[in-house]
């Protein structure tokens, strides 16, 4: 953790207790609501968003972090380290209220620097924890510094990720039920891809996911010309060994020096569904 300044993300960057712990990392909670009944991001299993699905025939639905959400960790930061200064490395602003919600929160707080990371999920994780490990290491860096290298590192990153069925895309309005069939028995996956802030689907791979996630690997690192010190692969709540199997021999056939697994949040699981895979890489 640095001396002088605290890094503040939302849950839906699907950074777990233990890497917020290693980094000193603060997590503002997202929300899933299922039924009536409004839980908060990351207090409990990812299985329940799939157990509510399979049960009820409905999507669990998402919300951003409120201006209360942020009220709060704001407060409890400022109180444990009046003074440090609060970076936050917000989710994606073209996707959620988060960043408005940080906005009006951080009124009258001179103490609090905002950057949207035009990022989500795992794409989000890996600014934020590259922007912590940064800080580790350069303990007298300025706020302002912090926040140039940050700027940098959104700047580079790349990630996209593959669904393993489209049902949880129809089931949330984003594909047609013809599109679901289609696509079911073609067996076609769409890649979507974090550009500008926005998800949006670039290409359609065939196949079963387990050929589909290694030429991923090999395609997303050569398309984008990944750096290859450091790679982090996605996979969610049903994604198999033989699909996690090959995908990783295939980072290491590409020459990447250290290969970071991270599971999928509540979040980001209710969009993609269970079994996805997908890819983080920063661009040289």
């Amino acid at each position: 953790m640095n001396k002088n300044i605290v890094i503040v993300a939302e849950s839906g960057s699907d950074i777990t207790p233990e890497v917020a712990e290693k980094y000193g990392i603060e997590i503002v909670p997202m929300h899933v609501s299922m039924g009536d009944k409004v839980r908060a991001d990351g207090t409990f299993p990812v299985d329940e968003i799939c157990e509510y699905y399979d049960t009820t025939g409905k999507l669990p639905k998402t919300s951003g972090s409120s201006p209360e959400d942020f009220n709060k960790v704001f407060d409890r930061i400022h109180e444990k380290y009046p003074d440090k200064h609060i970076l936050y490395l917000a989710y994606s602003a073209s996707t959620t209220v988060s960043f408005g919600s940080a906005n009006i929160a951080s009124e009258g707080r001179d103490y609090i620097t905002m950057l949207d990371t035009k990022h989500v999920s795992v794409g989000q994780y890996a600014v934020v924890t590259t922007v912590a490990e940064m800080l580790e290491k350069n303990q007298d860096i300025t706020v302002d510094e912090a926040l140039a290298y940050a700027e940098k590192v959104c700047k580079k990153t790349r990630m996209c990720f593959v669904p393993n069925d489209l049902e949880y895309l129809k089931a949330g309005g984003r594909v047609s039920n013809v599109v679901f069939i289609s696509g079911r028995l073609l067996k076609i996956h769409p890649r979507i891809e974090i550009l500008d802030g926005k998800l949006i689907a670039t290409k359609k791979h065939r196949g079963n996911l387990s050929k589909i996630a290694p030429q991923l690997v090999y395609d997303y690192a050569e398309e984008n010309k990944l750096n290859r010190d450091k790679l982090w692969l996605i996979w969610a709540i049903g994604t198999t060994d033989a699909v996690k199997k090959a995908a990783y021999d295939a980072a290491v056939d590409c020459g990447f020096k250290e290969i970071e697994w991270v599971k999928t949040g509540c979040v980001i699981t209710c969009h993609g569904g269970p079994g996805a895979f997908g890819v983080v890489g920063m661009a040289e």
